[in-house]
């Protein structure tokens, strides 16, 4: 029953054109998902949202899942003191209550590896958020072109 009113709320929310989406229990909120075209299958795709905690408990982010890509993780990109950037599994997120994590391009971001479609501009894909007690999230994310820098290209 709480997943068909999920459904119902989330479909009513991205009619009325919000890029919200909410949890059943209404305590994480994901906002300005999106993601980059990709060329073809060969290499992974990328995606990007904010996941913010309106509860007063935190919430740990333990996995990913889509039909697009057979490998989703959330992955973390860093440079170091000579300015050499590298990519490697965050492991879980813990998300304070009340806090936002940010997944954006240069940072914590959703890597999509073995991609089983090209992520083609004007399309979107779902991608089902797992949370350490159990909840799931499902989010539509719009695929924008390759060349976006934000939710809004």
């Amino acid at each position: 029953m709480k997943q068909m009113l999920f459904s119902v709320v989330a479909g009513l929310a991205l009619s009325l054109g919000t890029s919200a989406a909410h949890a059943g229990s209404d305590a994480v909120v994901v906002e300005d998902a999106w993601a980059r075209a990709s060329i073809g299958t060969s290499r992974p795709g990328a995606a990007y949202m904010e996941i913010r905690n309106r509860g007063e408990e935190a919430v740990t982010l333990t996995g990913l899942a889509t039909d697009l890509a057979e490998m989703p993780e959330i992955h973390r990109t860093s440079t170091d003191d000579q300015g050499v950037s590298s990519m490697a599994p965050a492991g879980d997120i813990a998300i304070a209550p009340e806090a936002t994590v940010t997944l954006e391009p240069g940072g914590l971001h959703v890597m999509l590896m073995r991609l089983q479609r090209p992520m083609m501009e004007g399309e979107s894909f779902s991608l089902t958020l797992v949370f350490s007690d159990g909840g799931e999230m499902k989010v539509e994310v719009p695929i924008r072109s390759i060349s976006a820098r934000g939710p809004e290209d």
